[in-house]
Order: C-alpha cells, then structure tokens, then sequence
C-alpha cells in the first residue's frame, strides 16, 4: 500500500469522486468527504473512509475532521477542495444573498480549508494541497459572472500561495478543467442553480440567451473525460506517470477546450497592450525609469 493519504472535500460527484477512485486504484489511502459523505457507498466499497463535513464549517469542525483522518491513517499526505456550484443567470438578476452564498461555497469555503491545510503541513514540510478553479479562470462570459468572479478568486489566491509556501516544502495547485462530462450541468443535480430572476423577458434574443441554450446544449456531450483527467491530476500530485521528470505545475489546464481559450485569451490580451500599449506606458511619472 502507498503512503499517500488523501482528504478530499467534495468528493461526492465529478473530479472529487474521479480523484477518490483513482487513488484508491492505485493502493492510497482515501477520506472521501462531503455533506453526504456517509452515502458515497460506493467509494466505500473501494476502500473508502467516508465523512459528513460541510466545507463551510467553522475551523473547530473542519480540524477535528482532519484530526479524525490522522488519527485513522497516521497523516494527511494530500488535500484536495473541490466544493462549488455555477450559479446561472444574468448578473442583474442575482440576489444579494445568491451573491453571498456563492463567494461563500466557491470561494471562502476554499480559501479557509487551505488555510488550515497549510497550518497541518507546515510543521511537516511536505505536503500538496490541490484547488479547483475553470476554464472559467480565463475569461468571463453571459450567464457566468459570478462562477467566473470565483474561479477567478481561486486561480489567483493558489497561485499566490503556492510561492507563499513552496520553501516550506508544501506545494500548492490550481486545476483549471474545460467542460467534461460530469454531472455538474445537471438541471437536477445540486451543482448548478438559477438565479432568482432570470429576466428571460427582458434579455431575449441576447448573448444570455444564446449561453443558456449552449449549456443546455453541451450537457452530456462535453468534450473531457473525467476519468482521464483525474489519471493526470494523481499523477501530477505523485510524480508519476505524465508528471514524471516534469517541473510542478502552479495551474493545470485540462481538456483541449481548455488550452484552445487559454491561447485565444493570451493572443486578444497581447492584441489589446499591441493597440494600447502607448497609452499604457503614459501613466508612469516622468522621473520613473524602467526597471
């Protein structure tokens, strides 16, 4: 049996389960954690150690959790957050309290949970801690501003504490998957919410419209392999595998879709400074020098 122990938060549908099951493939050792975690009986049956735990719990219960898994298996090896949900719909027709409760599961949840994560492995210094940005991490888009304002959020807070903590032996990790076909744009399912206004009167015949039709379109039929992902992502966290001899990635793009908008996004970013860069530079005082 390896010595890797996973905690996973999220680990109840999509990469968080993939993950689960991947590594337990691979002779690891698993906590398989959600708010429904004891009904994830079949990663149970694979060897699973099942937990209930809400990853917007205050820090008493989050670290008795972890506290829980240590004292089963010894140690925590590598964590990995992936709660979140895309909350659907025209920015205008989002309530205050939708607002709240997305940056609250999508983003804080995650931003707390590494920060405990950081606060065990520390003393260790050894450790990976994986988070779960986008595509949506790229560039924003109708129907998807406050998924977007998260990923964005959870793309740039694992970057920055990647370089806070690597010295210390601890490697940090954003992965940024494309569409796949998980149950994540499920009408039915608990990943995907409408907001309380959809305003479909009012932004008829719109790009909102036509974005609302693609997800309904795509659904099913999105280009990723979640299982093919999750191969890539263990490997990448055990340097094994694609990820053998290769540098540690700070973010993980996965899917072909993925790396095609990445490169459209760099190529219009680099045409915008092209056209302005002259006035871009105007703004510096006129004693600064270039570094």
């Amino acid at each position: 049996m390896s010595g890797n122990v996973w905690f996973i938060i999220g680990a109840s549908s999509g990469f968080g389960k993939a993950i689960a099951e991947e590594a337990l493939r691979r002779g690891d050792s698993v906590i398989a954690a959600s708010r429904r975690g004891t009904t994830l009986k079949d990663l149970e049956a694979l060897g699973a150690t099942l937990m209930d735990l809400d990853a917007t719990s205050d820090d008493t219960t989050i670290n008795a959790a972890f506290q829980a898994a240590i004292e089963k298996y010894g140690k925590i090896t590598h964590f990995i957050n992936a709660p979140g949900y895309l909350l659907e719909g025209p920015a205008e027709g989002v309530s205050q309290k939708e607002a709240l409760d997305s940056i609250t599961v999508n983003v804080l949840a995650i931003t707390n949970l590494t920060r405990l994560e950081i606060a065990y492995l520390r003393p260790r210094k050894s450790g990976y801690i994986a988070n779960f940005g986008s595509i949506g991490s790229w560039f924003g888009g109708p129907v998807f501003s406050h998924y977007c304002a998260a990923k964005w959020a959870v793309s740039g807070f694992t970057e920055s504490v990647h370089n806070e903590v690597k010295e210390l032996g601890i490697n940090a990790l954003v992965i940024e998957p494309g569409y796949f076909r998980t149950e994540f744009l499920q009408a039915q399912g608990n990943n995907r919410k409408l907001v309380s206004n959809m305003l479909e009167a009012e932004y008829k015949g719109t790009a909102v419209e036509a974005s609302r039709k693609a997800i309904a379109a795509v659904n099913n039929r999105q280009l990723g392999d979640v299982d093919k992902g999750a191969k890539v992502i263990v490997d990448v966290l055990t340097g094994t595998g694609v990820a053998a001899g290769k540098a540690f990635p700070i973010r993980l793009p996965l899917g072909s879709d993925c790396v095609r908008d990445i490169r459209a996004k760099m190529a219009s970013t680099e045409a915008l400074i092209q056209e302005w860069e002259d006035v871009l530079l105007s703004t510096d005082h006129d004693d600064a020098k270039q570094a």
